[in-house]
């Protein structure tokens, strides 16, 4: 990720650690619409302001319809491919025209905010900078459609990608917290003895804080966003411990055993950020799984990582993240299940957030400084 990202990012971070200060309650619809400001924003050059705007409505019904279409095996079609080519009427051959609606909402997904970047681009309204203006720059304006077309589906795809995936792994942050107060405090010490209380941690701060790198990485150890990771066919036959699998197979990668395996991490139920002992070479254990293998290794993979540091080191820096207590002031402490499918949800639950001190409250108020509204456009962008 370009460190010109940076400042939108960490102005975000915090402006999340100030709404969720006044209202823990609205956590998890505080994050899902922050992350889906921050991806918008970065791809589109658009900044979206509520919950209903229609380019993060549609992302998200696209998300949708990816999840449902996703999941290996459900899908007859999938199995027996000559039924592609039967009319819809038939019975039993409905899923085509639920395909063919699925399809129009998923392209409309991707090509309306980019149509909306370009014009923007056009009359110099557009933020920035964004992935589509450089693009845009670069070309004098003018993609071909061929270029055109694979810009839209890469910024589509990147922005549904990191959506989800990054709610999880910032909601997961929240609840490892509250759930492990003695890792909490260790990361704020951490913070105060490298960054101190006169300011707030920034992205460039990362490689001095360890251990709270090592808690954003434990976070996506124990609870992996995509537990199976995409399913992927074979290009060509291959064997894999003595099974022949040939070209065109479905294979997919079983993430959350890899991160549970009790011979590579001791005691894998365990949330310890301490397994990784501070070093980069141990957290590339997870990091090197959680975000795929190979060419087709998740391409957001900075940004998401960025992102969920940039808020946990503002939240950690500014915030203290409890339990909630009940009428006789014991903690409640949630009982969380994970949903199924494509993306490992945590059940909603709730947390009691309050700020560490008045110095962090006025530290948010005064670096709240990136304005999200409309930058000139410039030929560096």
């Amino acid at each position: 990720m370009l460190p010109r990202y940076y400042a939108f990012l960490e102005a975000e971070a915090r402006i999340l650690a100030e709404a969720v200060i006044q209202d823990p309650s609205q956590l998890s619809n505080l994050i899902k619409l922050k992350i889906g400001t921050i991806l918008i924003r970065i791809f589109y050059g658009y900044y979206v302001k509520t919950d209903n705007d229609p380019f993060l409505i549609l992302i998200r019904a696209s998300l949708n319809i990816f999840s449902s279409t996703a999941v290996s095996g459900v899908w007859l079609v999938d199995s027996i491919p000559f039924l592609k080519h039967l009319p819809t009427w038939l019975p039993g051959n409905g899923s085509l025209a639920t395909a063919k609606r699925w399809r129009d909402v998923t392209w409309k997904a991707v090509w309306a905010p980019y149509a909306w970047s370009k014009r923007s681009f056009e009359s110099g309204t557009v933020a920035l900078p964004n992935t589509c203006a450089m693009a845009l720059d670069i070309m004098d304006g003018e993609l071909p459609a061929e270029l055109e077309e694979q810009l839209v589906w890469a910024t589509g795809t990147m922005t549904a990608g990191g959506l989800e995936t990054s709610i999880i792994g910032t909601l997961n942050f929240f609840l490892a917290m509250m759930l492990n107060p003695v890792v909490q405090a260790k990361a704020k010490q951490e913070i105060d003895s490298v960054v101190g209380r006169d300011r707030l941690p920034t992205i460039s701060d990362k490689s001095s804080l360890p251990y709270v790198r090592s808690v954003v990485t434990e976070v996506l150890r124990l609870n992996p966003p995509i537990p199976l990771g995409a399913a992927h066919a074979l290009s060509r036959d291959d064997i894999y411990e003595g099974m022949h699998l040939p070209k065109g197979s479905i294979v997919l990668a079983n993430i959350l055993h890899m991160l549970h395996d009790p011979e590579v991490f001791a005691h894998p139920m365990n949330f310890d950020p301490d397994r990784f002992r501070n070093l980069d070479s141990e957290m590339q254990k997870v990091t090197n799984v959680v975000f795929g293998f190979g060419r087709r290794q998740c391409p957001g993979k900075s940004l998401a990582e960025n992102t969920v540091f940039a808020i946990a080191a503002t939240v950690l820096a500014t915030c203290e993240i409890l339990p909630n207590v009940d009428k006789d002031g014991r903690d409640i402490i949630p009982s969380v299940v994970y949903s199924s499918g494509m993306f490992r949800f945590p059940s909603r639950f709730e947390c009691n957030i309050r700020l560490r001190s008045d110095k962090g409250n006025d530290l948010l108020t005064q670096s709240i400084d990136e304005v999200p509204g409309i930058s000139p456009v410039q030929s560096s962008v």
